[in-house]
């Protein structure tokens, strides 16, 4: 997909088609029309005391989530812990620990139209929770990442975010790598368990 499709706005006939395919899949989604909004919508969603992991995300990051949630005493906050851990094993228990929190919150690199929802990772430490492990899952987007098939949705992660996310990288001063896992959400079964947060903006990759 060319890098102009990858970041255009979509109208909102494709946004209701999305939201209707999402709740078809039972992965039901709100519109925020802001990021403050869709910030609100998070705060609404998590309650006090929950435990909380949140995947590296520019979206989160962009929306303020990040910083709202670091150190926030309303949570026990499980990204703040892998980080504070010095020690590498104990950091290692923390991440597998991650991956069955009682709330993930993250992003994704693509949706279709037709519902299905693709995520692409480095190392893959979000996927299980996302897939599985978290009891729940809210995924938030910029509706610049709806692709009208999965087939586009598909090239979109490969032909735009792997490089936003090389580039992202080299600005850190780390190596550019190769993706290393690609995750469809094709359908959700267990009931309330996976929320999408679309944003009527040009947020991530």
């Amino acid at each position: 997909m060319p890098v102009g499709e990858s970041t255009r706005m979509v109208d909102d006939a494709a946004i209701q088609r999305t939201v209707q395919a999402l709740s078809a899949r039972n992965m039901p989604a709100v519109v925020a029309e802001t990021s403050e909004q869709a910030l609100q919508l998070l705060k609404d969603m998590v309650p006090d005391g929950a435990e909380v992991f949140n995947s590296t995300s520019e979206t989160l990051d962009s929306i303020g989530y990040s910083d709202y949630l670091h150190n926030n005493p309303r949570y026990r906050n499980l990204h703040d812990e892998v980080i504070a851990e010095t020690d590498p094993a104990k950091q290692r228990d923390l991440r597998r620990l991650a991956t069955v929190s009682e709330y993930i919150i993250g992003s994704v690199q693509a949706i279709a139209e037709t519902g299905e929802i693709v995520v692409a990772s480095g190392s893959g430490s979000q996927l299980g929770a996302f897939v599985y492990g978290a009891k729940y899952v809210i995924l938030v987007a910029g509706t610049q990442k709806i692709c009208p098939t999965l087939t586009d949705a598909i090239d979109r992660v490969r032909g735009y975010t792997v490089g936003k996310h090389d580039e992202w990288l080299v600005a850190q001063g780390r190596n550019a790598r190769p993706m290393g896992k690609l995750t469809i959400f094709e359908n959700e079964v267990a009931d309330d368990r996976v929320r999408v947060i679309l944003i009527k903006e040009n947020l991530g990759w």
